[in-house]
This record gives structure tokens, sequence and C-alpha cells, in this order.
């Protein structure tokens, strides 16, 4: 019973995200860390393995690797993946040495009126579409002055971390803002993030020690893929793994728009910026990342392209793998019963957890306060209530 009402309070947990490293970009859909920590001391134990065909931002993975799991995430994004890695990624104490005197040493090189090198690369000057604006021009040559330091660092990891860093202050500087910050105040929360995730990167490896696993340079215990989870059971270099004792995931929410590649800037003009930071590859459009566009007929590219996944996942399961999934749904009157279907023919069955349904229809619903996404909806949108599903391996399929 307490197991229950510790994982029901973590399901309807509604504090901001913080701890760790989970703060190092405001991936858009994410779950709470309180609810993938509790999904993942409820149902797992530590040296098992979590994964997430959907990692996104890697929230699962975080959680898992500070649990003493051994984790592994897809994604068909380039910039989840990269985002997801770093947040995984081990930074030891030379390295946070190491990139602060960086940081100290860029001391007035990035002041405007410095030259730098032009963006002829045809990709590079797609990725800053929509931000060489009078007013957004200061923040997009900040991010490039600091770009072109980045390669001094030493080494992968730490340039890495403090393109995450830039990510997360050209996100803040940028996204869903209608008057964009003077390019001094984006430089001030530049050095105020990579402090704070400096800090946050040094909590996740103490977290990791506590559960005895070592978490030295070099040793692989998180695995974050840039791929689809169709036909993930033919992935080579899962070919040795364990197979998962948890599936923790939420997968792109069917029938609603979210924005997961692009930043809103004045307005609605969509920017690919994050991943030039990222030095990520985009030519895709929203309905790549969300298994078609949500006003396609009955969401058939969705429903199709959600089945040939678990399909693939249902094949890497063991016999008690447990699949934790929280969505939500456009209209989940028909929805909902479609994807349930789906997941039928994909291999699963639906299951219950005792005495933590809290509807009539005996699953777990959570409403998420202010939720808007990048629309000018507000209150109860299509992705404002979200429903926790549980399912296990068919017995046709064992």
């Amino acid at each position: 019973m307490e197991v229950q009402l510790k994982l029901l309070e973590a399901i309807h947990w509604k504090n901001p995200v913080g701890g760790l490293t989970h703060e190092f970009y405001r991936y858009p859909a994410r779950f709470s860390p309180q609810f993938a920590r509790a999904v993942i001391e409820s149902f797992t134990s530590p040296g098992d393995i979590v994964f997430d065909p959907f990692m996104g931002g890697g929230t699962t993975l975080v959680e898992a690797r500070a649990l003493g799991r051994h984790a592994v995430g897809t994604d068909i994004s380039s910039l989840a993946a990269f985002i997801a890695k770093v947040k995984t990624t081990p930074l030891t104490r030379t390295d946070a040495g190491v990139v602060r005197r960086w940081a100290r040493s860029l001391g007035n090189q990035l002041n405007l009126n410095h030259s730098s090198n032009p963006c002829a690369d045809i990709s590079t000057r797609y990725h800053q579409r929509n931000i060489c604006s009078k007013s957004t021009w200061p923040i997009r040559k900040t991010i490039h002055l600091i770009l072109e330091k980045i390669d001094t660092l030493p080494k992968m990891r730490q340039r890495d971390f403090v393109r995450c860093v830039l990510l997360r202050a050209a996100q803040w500087a940028l996204d869903c803002r209608e008057d964009v910050p003077a390019a001094h105040e984006m430089r001030a929360r530049f050095y105020e993030f990579l402090e704070q995730m400096l800090i946050g990167a040094q909590e996740l490896i103490m977290a990791a020690r506590e559960k005895g696993k070592t978490d030295q340079i070099g040793k692989i215990s998180t695995l974050c893929l840039c791929r689809s989870a169709i036909g993930v059971d033919t992935e080579p270099r899962l070919k040795h793994c364990k197979r998962p004792a948890l599936i923790l995931t939420s997968p792109p929410y069917p029938g609603v728009h979210v924005l997961y590649h692009r930043w809103q800037v004045l307005g609605r003009k969509e920017t690919p910026a994050p991943f030039w930071i990222a030095n990520s590859e985009d030519g895709c459009g929203a309905s790549f990342y969300t298994m078609g566009d949500r006003k396609q007929q009955r969401l058939k590219s969705y429903y199709k392209q959600i089945h040939e996944a678990f399909y693939s996942v249902s094949r890497i399961c063991r016999r008690d793998t447990l699949v934790v999934q929280m969505l939500a749904f456009a209209e989940p009157s028909w929805q909902l019963p479609e994807y349930l279907r789906v997941m039928s023919l994909a291999g699963f069955s639906e299951i219950t957890i005792e005495n933590m349904m809290n509807s009539a229809d005996g699953r777990i619903w959570r409403r998420v306060p202010n939720r808007k996404w990048y629309a000018d909806h507000k209150g109860l949108t299509g992705g404002s209530t979200e429903v926790v599903l549980f399912h296990k391996l068919s017995p046709k399929v064992l």
C-alpha cells in the first residue's frame, strides 16, 4: 500500500521540475522526475535496465542513472539525443574546473563589437532562420561568439556540456518571447546557468555513487541512441544488453500539437536554432517528430507507427517487463480506445494497479496546470489532462 501511495503522489506532483541535471533544458511535454523516480523505484531493482523508446530530454534516463539502474533511450530527434546524452554524461571535478577556467577566459571576447566569421554554410544559415532581425541579432551574435570558442575545450564531453549551457541560455532569451532581452542579460544568464548545471552534474554523480554504482568516465551504463523505436529489436548496439525490466516513456500525444524541435520567437515565428547550437541536423517538419500531422484523418499514420514501435519493443521485453506510459489525447473518447487497440495488436495487455485508480474507467488521470504548448490556448487544452497506462506482454506473446 505504501508503494501505491508514493506512486500516486508522484503522478500528481505539480511542483516545478528541478534537481540533478533535469533543468539543463526545457524539453516540451516532459514528465516530472518525481514520477519517473517513483516508477523506477517501485518496479525495478539496482542493476536492472530501464528503456525509454521516446526519451525526449532524457528524464527517465537521468533518474535511472541516479538510482543505480542501467538505461537505454531512443529518439528520432538528434536534438533530443544530444540533450539526453549531455544530461547523463558524468563530468569529473577536473572537467568542471576546465569549464570554469574556459568560461572566465572569455572575458571581453563576447563583446558584440568583436568581429566573427560569417556563417556562409547553407545549413547554418537555415538554422539561424528568424533570429536575424533587429531585435534578435544581438542574441544570435552572442551565440555565435560563444560557439566560436567552444572548440578550444580539450574534451568532447566538456564541449557538449557548454553547448547545452548555451542552449539553455538561448532558449531563455528567445523561446516564446515577444520581447527579446539584451545581449548582456543573456551573457549573465549563460554564466549563471553554467554554475547551476555544473552543480547539477555533480549531484548526479553523487546520487549514482550512493546507489553503489561506479561512475568512472568510459564506463557505459546509459545509452542514448538517435534512432526510431521502430526496429529497435534489431539494433546492433543492444545485441549484448540484458532485456529491460521496465519500459517507462511518454510517446508523442495523439492529435496534440507539440513543437519538439523548434523555438518560437517574436510571436509565432519558428526557428531551428537549437540544432545549430547543439551541432545537430534538422531538416524535418513537425509531423516527423509527432508521427504525422495532427489533422490527418483518424491519425492513421500516428497509430501505424505506434503499432510498429511497440511491436519492436515487445520483442526485447522480458516475460515480466512492465510498460508504463504517460499520455494525453486531443479527443480521448475515441483516441484512447484506438491507442489501447493498437497496443494489443503490438502484443501488450493493459493491466491495473490495485488501489490506484482514480476514475470510473479504472485508470489514473491527472490535470496539468497552465499547460498551453506553443499556441494561444489556455486552460484545459488537449494536453491538459494526462493518463498513466500500464501494460505487460499478452499471454499469447509469452
